[in-house]
């Protein structure tokens, strides 16, 4: 059976953490953790909790730990996928081994996927928190890891170029999701 990767964050989601701040809030909050800030490749790596990370926002930022709590794990549950997109990779389960691969923090798997009930469409899911790193680290180790079958019949469905380039280097065939693209568009030609 061919593997089909598909990842999460900016290919079939494209929901932030703390959107639900104001504006201005969020922006700090965003430029804290994302900005020249390694903290976020750390997190995602399994080197910090969402509630470490939480507690550094709220010291870095002064603004309320319980309320940026709050908001955080009331975002990672309501993060939005389209419904439709969600049944056409549970449909491509029968002809693909359909595999959710992200780059992702412990939230991911504690507050998203439950809520999202991702596990009824996906035969593995596959997050950095827990691997111990991105999955193009170690020229792409982890992809090879949850491949079944041949590689060279591997596909990735991801936003990331770094992702795709690493891949495409592994043998397997890489569809770059895009401004013009989308992963609706990927995932309707391999029905």
């Amino acid at each position: 059976m061919r593997t089909l990767f598909i990842d999460f964050d900016g290919t079939i989601c494209h929901d932030k953490f703390w959107r639900g701040l104001d504006n201005v809030n969020r922006a700090l909050v965003q430029k804290t953790i994302f900005v020249n800030n390694p903290v976020a490749a750390e997190w995602m790596c399994g080197k910090h909790t969402s509630e470490a990370i939480n507690q550094f926002v709220s010291q870095e930022t002064g603004l309320e730990y319980k309320m940026l709590w709050d908001v955080f794990v009331n975002d990672c549950k309501t993060m939005a996928v389209d419904h439709e997109l969600l049944e056409q990779i549970g449909q491509l389960r029968q002809k693909f081994h359909v595999v959710l691969i992200t780059g992702n923090m412990d939230c991911f798997d504690r507050f998203t996927v439950p809520s999202l009930r991702l596990h009824n469409k996906f035969d593995v899911i596959v997050n950095s928190f827990n691997e111990g790193q991105l999955k193009y680290d170690r020229n792409g180790e982890t992809f090879l890891k949850y491949t079944l079958g041949n590689f060279d019949d591997a596909i990735l469905i991801d936003d990331s170029t770094t992702a795709c380039d690493v891949f495409r280097e592994l043998g397997g065939m890489a569809q770059q999701v895009t401004e013009t693209i989308s992963a609706h568009h990927y995932i309707e030609n391999l029905l």
